[in-house]
Parts: C-alpha cells; sequence; structure tokens
C-alpha cells in the first residue's frame, strides 16, 4: 500500500524527539493546547468532564487511535481520562520517548511505530481517531485522510485539527511563529503543504464521513493563552462522523 510519509518532516521531528515533554521546548504549543483539546473533544462526544480526582474517566469505554502521537502527550491524556488508547508514528523515537513517559502511570497506552496505512491491514477499527496537526506534514494528504477514515468504525468520531492556508495563517503560523518569534524551529511548516477546511471537509464527505462540529484556535501573543473562536482563518479543528 501506498505511504503517505514524508519524510523530510520525520527527519525535523525526529531531531526534536527528546523535547516532547519539555513544557518550554520546541513542543511548548501543543502542551498549551492539549488542555483545550480534551475539553474540546470531551464536550462533542457529549460526554461530561468532571475535574475533581482520579475518577475524572469521561472517556471509559472508548478505543481511541492517535495517529502520529509524537511523545504522546495527546495520547496520555485520553487514557487519564478512562480511554484504551492506541499512539502511532513512523519515528522510532517519538514511540520509545512516549513508551518510557508512560510507564508507572495508573493507565495505559499501547504505542507502536507504525503508520495509519499499516492499520488497514488489520481488521481493527476505533471509537475514536485523533489526526491533530498530522495532515500538513505528509507526502500526500487527501491518500492519508482515506486511510485514516478507514480506520473509524462506522457511527464513529474523527478529529482534525490543522492550519489554515490563507495569508494570515502564513503571516501568524510561520513568518510569526517560527521566523520572529522562534516559537518553533524554522520549517516545522510549510505553507503550500497547509489545508483549508472546505478542502478537508469535501475529502472526509467523499470517505463516507460527515463534519458535524467545528471550531477555530487562537493564541494570544502576549500571554500564550489559546481559546477557541469562530475564525478558521487560521488554526481549526474539526469533528466528522464516519458513516459507511
Amino acid at each position: 500500500m501506498q505511504t503517505t510519509i514524508d519524510h523530510s518532516q520525520t527527519e525535523h521531528f525526529a531531531r526534536l524527539a527528546n523535547s516532547w515533554w519539555d513544557p518550554h521546548g520546541p513542543f511548548w504549543p501543543l502542551h498549551r493546547l492539549n488542555q483545550l483539546r480534551i475539553k474540546w473533544i470531551t464536550e462533542q462526544l457529549g460526554l461530561q468532564q468532571c475535574s475533581s480526582g482520579p475518577t475524572n474517566q469521561p472517556l471509559r469505554g472508548l478505543t481511541v487511535l492517535d495517529i502520529g502521537c509524537g511523545g504522546g502527550l495527546l495520547s496520555e491524556a485520553m487514557a487519564s481520562h478512562g480511554a484504551t488508547g492506541t499512539g502511532i508514528d513512523p519515528i522510532a523515537r517519538n514511540i520509545d520517548i512516549a513508551s518510557r513517559h508512560v510507564e508507572g502511570k495508573p493507565f495505559h497506552v499501547t504505542y507502536e511505530c507504525r503508520s495509519a496505512s499499516d492499520y488497514l491491514k488489520e481488521s481493527t477499527r476505533f471509537d475514536v481517531v485523533l489526526n491533530m496537526e498530522v495532515i500538513e506534514h505528509v507526502s500526500d494528504w487527501r491518500l492519508f485522510m482515506s486511510h485514516a477514515c478507514q480506520l473509524v468504525k462506522p457511527g464513529g468520531r474523527h478529529f482534525v485539527a490543522t492550519i489554515n492556508r490563507t495569508p494570515l495563517a502564513w503571516l501568524i503560523a510561520i513568518v510569526g511563529a517560527e521566523h520572529i518569534l522562534r516559537w518553533m524551529p524554522k520549517g516545522t511548516h510549510h505553507y503550500g503543504k497547509l489545508v483549508k477546511p472546505d478542502e478537508l471537509e469535501h475529502t472526509l464527505y467523499r470517505h463516507h464521513s460527515s463534519v458535524i462540529a467545528r471550531t477555530g484556535v487562537q493564541m494570544n501573543p502576549l500571554t500564550r493563552n489559546l481559546r477557541l473562536v469562530g475564525s478558521e482563518s487560521i488554526n481549526y479543528m474539526l469533528m466528522a462522523q464516519h458513516n459507511p
């Protein structure tokens, strides 16, 4: 099966692998984003998230696949909320770091060094597939989405987060974040690989998935705080239901 792995991108992230769990390192935006993502995901799944104690497991009973899991930031968060989690990533160093970090935790995540296309050879399908900040880093995002959609159970949910392809996104997410503020390494994002929401929605529809929730995400450059907004002109998240 044709792969969608972009080796220039995997090499880029492999060089940063040791920094995944450093909240002040190059992945600090994902650390900031994690709580916002978890809250939005649980709300869209129609579950009640509470904030007290170890019984906070609103995702109990759900099987979740985190594609492009990196060092496990989101995979761990989902598992800590009760999900039966699986994280996959084509970078072996990422999987090693994620596996070591979850050791000794009161929850478990299964980590595997493989791609979404690898999983299609098996019969396993998931209640929830997370495809967060991944499609802008693959070689063929439409083919990648076709693989990812097939991993969702009928009636399951598919969450996708990425950056819009707009002049404002180029100015803020690439020029500002990478070249001026140095919030992340240069070359993390490439304008031509960014995806517009209508392009993504059309591709999801072609693969029997209907977008049923969406939101924009905005960061305050002074406080570095993130919030959900109506505008999808820079960062955005979608949730689709798979109806094959």
